[in-house]
């Protein structure tokens, strides 16, 4: 196959990815990209620097607290910034975008709220188990 040949099926491959789909298919592709990007810096990668293990804060409860309701707030801001993509029939893939820019929610006042999601996850998880090599 020539090389020419290749990008232009390969084009077409991006193109008909990026053509505005059903919900469905919005659905599948904004929940893939959450597991693929997110879900590997947020979730997978945190786990093997720090071995999962719990930093054990003693009487300061409150670190602990602070911790849990951080990962938690990223999480429930996380979703929330997905699922508007899933709304408007896209996925936060640059090859699959939206039909229309997203503007409502939390894109109102963030200019790219899963950012601050994620890094508000992985501060909550560096107090947990009392990494600083995860903030880096």
């Amino acid at each position: 196959m020539a090389a020419g040949s290749c990008a232009t099926l390969s084009g077409t491959i991006l193109a008909g990815m990026a053509q505005a789909g059903s919900p469905v298919r919005a659905w599948i592709g904004t929940i893939l990209f959450l597991f693929l990007a997110p879900g590997i810096v947020a979730g997978i990668v945190p786990g093997l620097i720090s071995g999962w293990r719990w930093f054990d804060w003693g009487s300061a409860w409150i670190v602990m607290l602070f911790a849990w309701s951080a990962i938690a707030a990223g999480v429930v801001f996380l979703l929330h910034a997905f699922v508007l993509f899933a709304l408007h029939r896209g996925t936060p893939a640059p090859v699959a975008p939206t039909e229309v820019l997203v503007v409502t929610g939390a894109y109102r006042y963030v200019r790219n709220p899963m950012y601050l999601a994620v890094l508000t996850i992985i501060l909550g998880q560096a107090l947990l188990f009392g990494s600083w090599g995860l903030m880096i």
